[in-house]
């Protein structure tokens, strides 16, 4: 079968200038759908022969899967709850420990699949959240890929769900304290989530009263309840600035009050402590420290002349948040291109570090929902490592484990995982975390992963797919590049706008230490990152192009210039904070200068594997799509390239069930290992 080749020029899309396949912007359009069928049945003849090796890997990975497994619990409400799967079923039950200890199944995900409204086999949960009075859930679910739910109640109780149902519902929703109305977040057109509402038990949504409309195109918005209980946030943020928004839970028809107007380039996350007067806020804060600083202000009177400095701003540690546990604080903190913990003791100030075993392994706070918890749950893992969960107890740090997942056949005694550094073209060293088997005959094959944007961490992680590439004797690399949060607010300055740059250069130093100092053969290297990570892997395979042996785009932002020209895009807008707006001519030119769309490779290209999903609503399908057809049209070699477009139900990351993106990772490793053998 020859590659398909999509038309040029068609009359009737969206202007597009000098762009042959602007039409692709209409999804819908026959032509656009007949090109994607064309790629997908290319994709399907080109890989029919790697079908073995597929399978036989998928087995792989899903042998290393337990059927049956429990999550760690947590308290919520003077109930314990958990989440588990069973044997030969996709997806998850959300239960409660019932007064005998048997599970009460609360929520069974599989059972959605027959649902009138699932047409395939896609179901993603949006929010579950439990009133405080534990009677009721509120969940909502969405059947494509595209992020839009529909919110659902459940009397827990008899088990059936309540006639009203909310349609285009978003991430996030908070009860209020009596359990008879909640928040919860609808978005625009573009799918930006910009308007809180609240619905009263037992009424229509067409009586639901209109919260907070956001009408700043560069915000978007979030509600939660604090953890004591006593406030609704209502949480507006862009890429550098926020407002918070506060509702007594316990006078839900109020109207919100402004905890801290909004300033550009101020950003601030609260938390609540109760106490007199109402209590204090917590607030983690840039207002006079790059890499933020805790400051306590009283919840009668939060303005800044009223604050109280709780943990000194430092320019060598990020501090993120700080969660509040009655009489303890946890603040979650980046050092060092490592996350640790601080416990602080609101009576006395003094403090305590949670450290995990090294830069090479991840820390972060498990689900915690009781404010009065004596202890706090962590969850550690690092690539070679399966999670841990342990208690640490707030008053004297002791760790106690409560978990470890299980992994059937695998040993983490075979592999050897550690922090190496690249330097980068400007010097700056980049940190990389690798694995390896112990055996291993080295320079090996290589995957070097990477995403470094929107100050986003890519904290070592476990994955079965990790260990089937070193038990084949790969090294597995994560390049910890700028533009993400790594090595804190300043990483992140250093990787956007008109420095983005950056981002690319830090991940081909990286690769090019690999190689240089003998962990990877310099002509089996694959390259690979997912939405914003598919930005930088279609950048380096531009700019790069003889560095990899194959590179991994997956849902890739590669038509830089001309999403950002396009408000009608969802993202668009709020995205100008990160990439640059290019109506100004010089961020335009900058923008150009990498997007992989406007700077396609001359000679022999490396292996390319491109996927995008029809519903997906961050990164739109014409992206890829346009991208690989300019790069057929431009390939005067006949270089290997492959596009994986899910015509069918599907979101951003791949498919929701857990055996299917076993599977969906199984196609992707034997693309690499057929690349590099």
């Amino acid at each position: 079968m020859a590659p398909p080749q999509a038309p040029r020029f068609l009359p009737g899309g969206p202007p597009g200038g000098q762009d042959p396949y602007a039409w692709m912007r209409d999804r819908d359009r026959p032509a656009m759908l007949d090109y994607l069928a064309a790629e997908r049945a290319y994709y399907d003849q080109q890989t029919e022969p790697l079908g073995g090796l597929r399978e036989e890997l998928a087995a792989e990975l899903i042998g290393r899967t337990p059927e049956a497994e429990e999550s760690v619990s947590w308290r919520r409400g003077g109930h314990s709850y958990f989440t588990r799967t069973v044997p030969d079923r996709q997806y998850q039950q959300f239960c409660r420990a019932g007064v005998d200890g048997a599970a009460e199944v609360l929520l069974d995900e599989n059972l959605l699949l027959d649902d009138p409204a699932c047409t395939g086999d896609c179901v993603a949960l949006g929010v579950r959240e439990v009133s405080p009075d534990g009677r009721l859930l509120a969940y909502s679910v969405d059947f494509d890929g595209d992020e839009v739910y529909q919110l659902r109640v459940r009397d827990l109780a008899s088990g059936a769900d309540l006639p009203e149902r909310i349609e285009r519902t978003y991430y996030e929703l908070a009860w209020s304290a009596d359990s008879r109305s909640f928040f919860y977040i609808v978005t625009d057109a573009l799918y930006r989530p910009y308007q809180v509402w609240r619905h009263q038990l037992g009424t229509g949504p067409q009586d639901d009263a209109l919260v907070f409309t956001e009408h700043d195109e560069r915000f978007d918005l979030e509600v939660r309840a604090t953890r004591s209980g006593a406030y609704v946030l209502i949480e507006s943020a862009s890429r550098d600035s926020t407002e918070t928004l506060i509702i007594a839970a316990d006078d839900a028809s109020a109207p919100p009050g402004v905890l801290l107007e909004r300033r550009a380039g101020i950003e601030y996350r609260a938390d609540h402590a109760d106490g007199p007067d109402g209590g204090d806020f917590y607030l983690v804060t840039n207002d006079g420290a790059t890499e933020f600083r805790l400051v306590r202000a009283p919840a009668g009177s939060p303005a800044r002349d009223s604050w109280t400095e709780v943990i000194a701003g430092s320019p060598d540690t990020r501090l993120v948040s700080a969660d509040v546990f009655g009489r303890y604080l946890v603040v979650e903190q980046r050092r060092g291109a490592a996350t640790q913990l601080r416990i602080v003791d609101r009576d006395t100030g003094a403090q305590r570090l949670v450290a995990a075993g090294g830069p090479h392994v991840a820390l972060a706070l498990a689900v915690n929902e009781d404010y009065g918890a004596a202890a706090v749950t962590v969850r550690t893992q690092s690539l070679i490592d399966p999670p841990a969960w342990h208690d640490v107890d707030l008053a004297s740090g002791r760790w106690e484990l409560r978990k470890r997942q299980e992994v059937p056949g695998y040993d983490p005694a075979r592999y050897v995982t550690e922090r190496i550094t690249a330097p980068a073209a400007d010097g700056t060293p980049v940190p990389v975390t690798i694995a390896y088997r112990k055996e291993i005959t080295r320079p090996a094959p290589c995957v070097l992963y990477g995403y470094g944007a929107y100050e986003s961490c890519e904290w070592p992680e476990f994955s079965v797919a990790t260990a089937s590439l070193l038990e084949q004797g790969f090294v597995y690399a994560v390049a910890h590049v700028r533009g993400g949060g790594e090595g804190g607010r300043r990483w992140w300055l250093d990787g956007r706008l008109d420095r983005k740059r950056n981002t690319f250069t830090d991940f081909i130093a990286a690769a090019d230490m690999l190689a240089d100092q003998g962990w990877a053969a310099g002509d089996r290297i694959v390259s690979r990152g997912l939405s914003a990570g598919g930005l930088l892997q279609g950048a380096v395979f531009s700019m790069a192009p003889r560095r990899w042996r194959a590179v991994v785009a997956e849902v890739p932002f590669v038509d830089c210039v001309t999403t950002m020209l396009d408000p009608s895009i969802p993202l668009t807008i709020n995205e100008w904070d990160e990439w640059g707006d290019p109506r100004d001519p010089a961020a335009r030119a900058y923008l150009a200068s990498y997007s992989p769309y406007d700077n396609v490779p001359a000679g022999r290209r490396p292996d390319l594997l491109v996927t995008g999903s029809l519903h997906d609503p961050r990164v739109l399908i014409h992206e890829p799509a346009k991208w690989v057809a300019k790069l057929r049209a431009t390939d005067a070699v006949d270089s290997r390239l492959l596009f994986r477009a899910e015509l069918g139900a599907g979101a951003h990351v791949g498919p929701a069930g857990r055996y299917d993106r076993l599977r969906h990772e199984a196609e992707i490793l034997a693309f690499i290992l057929a690349a590099v053998a």
